[in-house]
Parts: C-alpha cells; sequence; structure tokens
C-alpha cells in the first residue's frame, strides 16, 4: 500500500517529513521523490509537484497524542489542533496539515490492551 503527498518544493518538503517522521527516507528512487516505509508494505510517498485537492488523512499512531502535538507544533510550526474522542470508538485522534495542505493526523489508543491486539493481529499476517 502506498499513500503521495505532493510539495511544491521538495527539498523542503523532504526536511519537513523527515523532521515529522524524525528519520530519513528508506528510498529516494529519484529526484523529486522520497520513500518512507511505515509499517511493512505501507510506503509514504513525498513527490514533487502540484498538490491534489482533499489528499489525506493519513494517521499515525502514536503513544500520546498531546506530546506529539507540542513537538508538530514546535518542531514544524503545525497550528495548534484539537484532539477528539468518542466513547464508543476505542482511540482518540487528531488531524492537521503541512505546509502544502496535505492532512496528516496522529491516533491514540485510550488502552494498552487495545494497542496489543492490533499489534498482535498485524504480526500474524
Amino acid at each position: 500500500m502506498t499513500i503521495q503527498f505532493r510539495v511544491a518544493d521538495m527539498e523542503r518538503g523532504q526536511r519537513w517529513y523527515q523532521m515529522l517522521l524524525q528519520r530519513e527516507p528508506d528510498f529516494i528512487p529519484h529526484e523529486g521523490f522520497a520513500e518512507w516505509e511505515l509499517i511493512p508494505g505501507c510506503w509514504l510517498q513525498v513527490a514533487e509537484g502540484e498538490q491534489a485537492t482533499g489528499c489525506g488523512p493519513l494517521r499515525l499512531g502514536v503513544e500520546s497524542l498531546e506530546v506529539e502535538r507540542e513537538r508538530v507544533i514546535h518542531e514544524l510550526q503545525v497550528e495548534w489542533f484539537e484532539i477528539y474522542q468518542r466513547e464508543e470508538v476505542p482511540v482518540k485522534w487528531a488531524t492537521f496539515a503541512d505546509p502544502w495542505g496535505n492532512r496528516i493526523g496522529f491516533f491514540e489508543y485510550h488502552e494498552d490492551f487495545e494497542k496489543v491486539e492490533r499489534l498482535a493481529k498485524f504480526a500474524s499476517r
């Protein structure tokens, strides 16, 4: 599986996503294109070009939504964003935008057992 976001300035875009993901790209096949393997077989592609309308959100699981929100606000100059939760949903979530308008978000499980169960299902595949 892949998801692709486009950025108008590839150098700036690659740096921004490196800071977001806290690591270098896993693969740069050619100029104007970088990829990160988020989990085995699931790739985030960042490509230079005109942004497609309505991309995302791509939501990434985190240990603490509040900690990650503070980090991206300070390190990436993301605008403050709301964290949402509903009683019947096992996660809380939030969505924000990169400098090019691509929608990204985070989610956090309410209970550790939920996270463990999901990871166990993934590992067994």
